[in-house]
């Protein structure tokens, strides 16, 4: 079933030609998460703040990091340098055709990339943890309490239809079918882009504590409550946390052999620029966590380990954001520290 919120999105239409083109009508759906995807790397790439170098959150004092923990951390990171890398691949063979079929792939590598990169840095912080509800829900603590920069501060909060949307002014505007061209227009489809994930994951968590006889809502007779109202949703809204970006990107984890995919592969959409905002998301965020990890090793040997990397990462995307983005945040003094704790 389509999500109301989407559904909402296609009304827009209506003040299209009647005679539109069918095929076109199907591929509306695979347009719309396109223009989402779109609408984030538009607003990093145009919004107010986006590096991370005025944060308080990068000054911060930590502990220093074990030999194991380390391990753990250049483990996580060569995951997601690899999963970009083979992204990366794909993207730079610039076959419409290839890159329409490679998103069985893409869209789940999109994700798991990010995913290790946040992985590595949680460690660095003290959430040793492999369980991906919690990754993810600390993940959105920390987006909220300022961790990342405003390009991708933005949230949503609230019960089941009744949702808030932070940090992001122009996001009560509604979304239009074009590629967003103006900063209204990216606000307006990233707001929707939250409130339909918000609400997907409400009805989750709704269906995982209603199949659990201990935890599942119970009507006054005692019997599993089948319909929710107001009063219900607001019973769950803890455990939905908040909705952030990293909530959003979740949703590109579609199997190879799930069949909504098929609506992606069969649209009529850029399939190159799908596969270019995708990876401008994944390196910014990817560069944002190797960052806070640099922080916490010490850049010496962050970049010392960045010397170490298998021959296909040598010189590569993963050098580059080291020299433009990284080692500019920190002083030589700090620099030379290393990990001298």
């Amino acid at each position: 079933m389509k999500e109301k919120e989407e559904n909402n999105v296609f009304q827009l239409t209506q003040s299209e030609p009647a005679e539109q083109d069918k095929e076109w009508q199907k591929s509306i759906p695979a347009q719309v998460f396109l223009n989402y995807i779109f609408a984030i790397s538009y607003h990093i790439q145009h919004g107010e703040t986006s590096g991370i170098e005025q944060l308080a959150f990068l000054r911060e004092s930590q502990e220093a990091l074990t030999e194991q923990d380390l391990e753990t951390v250049k483990r996580y990171l060569l995951n997601s340098w690899s999963t970009e890398y083979a992204m990366r691949t794909t993207a730079a063979l610039g076959d419409e055709a290839y890159m329409r079929n490679a998103l069985h792939w893409t869209f789940p590598q999109a994700y798991y990339t990010v995913f290790s990169g946040l992985q590595a840095f949680l460690h660095t912080r003290g959430v040793k943890s492999s369980n991906e509800a919690l990754i993810l829900r600390e993940a959105g603590r920390l987006v909220v309490k300022n961790a990342y920069p405003k390009a991708i501060g933005f949230y949503a909060s609230g019960h089941y239809d009744d949702f808030n949307i932070h940090r992001l002014p122009l996001s009560h505007y509604k979304p239009g079918l074009q590629i967003a061209g103006k900063e209204l227009e990216a606000q307006a489809q990233i707001g929707q882009f939250l409130r339909t994930t918000r609400r997907q994951k409400a009805k989750s968590v709704r269906q995982q504590v209603q199949a659990n006889a201990a935890t599942a809502i119970r009507s006054k007779s005692g019997e599993v409550l089948q319909k929710f109202g107001p009063q219900h949703w607001q019973q769950l809204t803890w455990r939905v946390g908040y909705t952030t970006l990293f909530d959003l990107l979740s949703r590109l984890r579609i199997s190879s052999s799930h069949r909504e995919i098929e609506r992606f592969v069969l649209a009529d959409i850029d399939f190159k620029l799908f596969h270019e905002s995708l990876l401008e998301i994944v390196s910014y965020l990817n560069g944002i966590h190797e960052s806070y990890v640099a922080q916490a090793m010490g850049v010496q040997q962050y970049e010392a380990f960045i010397k170490e990397l298998p021959t296909y990462l040598q010189h590569s995307f993963v050098a580059a954001r080291l020299q433009k983005h990284i080692k500019p945040l920190f002083g030589d003094e700090e620099y030379q520290l290393g990990q001298a704790a």
